[in-house]
């Protein structure tokens, strides 16, 4: 017993040992780790000087609940936007620059255009003061300046950019004034708001009730969520807004001398804004206000196939099975724009019935075998859907030869064809007697 004891007691004088000497060595290795790293990661906050230098540029914005620093966020933007509309060109400045362009401008004429040259440029640019500074850049001069023989710019051209840029920082100024997150976008709301007090500005609005106003701004709001909003965020760009060419679609209608044609183009006009809701109305047989999808099999030339409506219903929002008037204008927006990428993308993923991401052999059969139905029940002799399959490849030009991609839709250019195949009677049968059609339009 007592050799036992001995021994027991050795075992664990050694572990013991051994314990305390592993311990060491995972200390070691853990200080030697912490040095390498902080060598790695470079300086730190507390021990780089620079950092003290920087100056701070985010601040978290104010929680619902910080009503004071929410109302001292909006009175500084406030201030900032008024500060910079200050420095903005006002009408009479504008005039008196005009003056003097015209007063320095350097002969000969070319024809009735009056040129200036660099020179007097920059002379009309000490005189002009301190706000027309900005426009009279080098940089400017350069990219007005074409193939004048005497290395001038139109003064016409110049003052046009002037007047385009001021006009741009105005109406930047304006809309930021309903951007209530004062990020740099617009929510649905803020638009309305922008265009509701828009519409008394617009002498081509004069004749609309004002019991329509509500439907006139969902209806112009829309095409700005639909076009620049396709990832459906809720809010659009100022930015994108400014960019794009709807705010002058809009604005255009500042003209009360607009052509009938001209206005039946403009999606913002009031004859296109009560067409569009004068549809609507009649498609909604039961007035309730709401669309089944048996109202919108009405919709166009009726011959829209019910397999694409049912897949419209599935996809899209709709209360109790019904489509109200704003994803109604969606709907409108997509197949009166069906070139444009954002209404590709719609239909696109209306077609994509497998939600994969692309359109296979089995997508396109699918949709086109409605297309043989309807074909049948006006008496015709349906079309092979091999062939058709054959024509849809050899028009995309997929780079995967088995699957068609969104943007092989879109690079092909034929994109609105290949919908208008498959979802629309009507469509098929102009793209299948597209020559036929073309020898009639050239003997008229």
């Amino acid at each position: 017993m007592a050799l036992a004891s001995v021994l027991k007691r050795y075992v664990q004088r050694k572990v013991g040992n051994r314990n305390e000497d592993w311990k060491e060595v995972k200390d070691d290795e853990k200080e030697e780790f912490s040095k390498l790293y902080k060598l790695w990661k470079g300086p730190t906050k507390d021990t780089c000087t620079t950092y003290k230098a920087i100056p701070r540029f985010y601040y978290k914005l104010p929680s619902e609940d910080e009503l004071l620093l929410q109302k001292l966020r909006e009175e500084s933007r406030a201030v900032f936007l008024q500060r910079r509309s200050r420095e903005l060109l006002d009408n009479d400045e504008l005039q008196g620059l005009w003056f003097l362009l015209d007063k320095h401008h350097t002969s000969p004429l070319v024809g009735d255009e009056q040129m200036i040259n660099f020179e007097d440029f920059m002379k009309v640019s000490d005189l002009a003061g301190q706000k027309c500074k900005p426009f009279f850049k080098p940089s400017v001069f350069a990219k007005l300046l074409q193939s004048d023989p005497y290395g001038r710019i139109s003064i016409m051209q110049f003052f046009n950019y002037v007047m385009r840029k001021v006009w741009l920082h105005q109406t930047r100024i304006g809309l930021s004034l309903y951007d209530v997150a004062g990020q740099g976008h617009l929510k649905e709301s803020d638009l309305e708001n922008y265009i509701l007090e828009l519409i008394p500005t617009l002498p081509q609005l004069d004749g609309l009730e004002k019991s329509f106003y509500s439907f006139y701004v969902c209806t112009a709001v829309r095409k700005f969520f639909f076009f620049l909003d396709p990832l459906r965020t809720g809010k659009v760009k100022i930015q994108d807004i400014l960019a794009c060419s709807f705010l002058d679609d809009l604005l255009e209608l500042r003209d009360e001398e607009l052509s009938k044609e001209v206005q039946e183009s403009n999606w913002f006009s009031a004859p296109s804004a009560l067409r569009v809701y004068g549809q609507y109305l009649n498609l909604d047989k039961d007035h309730n206000g709401m669309l089944s999808k048996e109202e919108l099999a009405r919709y166009g030339t009726g011959t829209l196939t019910d397999v694409f409506l049912n897949r419209v219903f599935q996809e899209c929002l709709t209360y109790d099975g019904e489509m109200d008037y704003k994803t109604y204008l969606d709907f409108v927006l997509a197949l009166e724009n069906r070139k444009e990428p954002q209404a590709l993308q719609y239909l696109f993923r209306l077609l994509d019935v497998q939600n994969r991401a692309f359109l296979n052999v089995f997508a396109l059969n699918y949709f086109f075998r409605a297309i043989q139905e309807q074909m049948k029940l006006h008496g015709q002799e349906p079309v092979s859907f091999q062939d058709i399959k054959d024509e849809i490849f050899d028009m995309v030009k997929p780079k995967d030869p088995l699957k068609i991609s969104m943007n092989d839709m879109v690079n092909c250019g034929q994109g609105d064809t290949v919908v208008s195949i498959l979802i629309d009677l009507n469509g098929f049968w102009t793209y299948e007697n597209r020559e036929v059609l073309v020898t009639d339009d050239s003997e008229v």
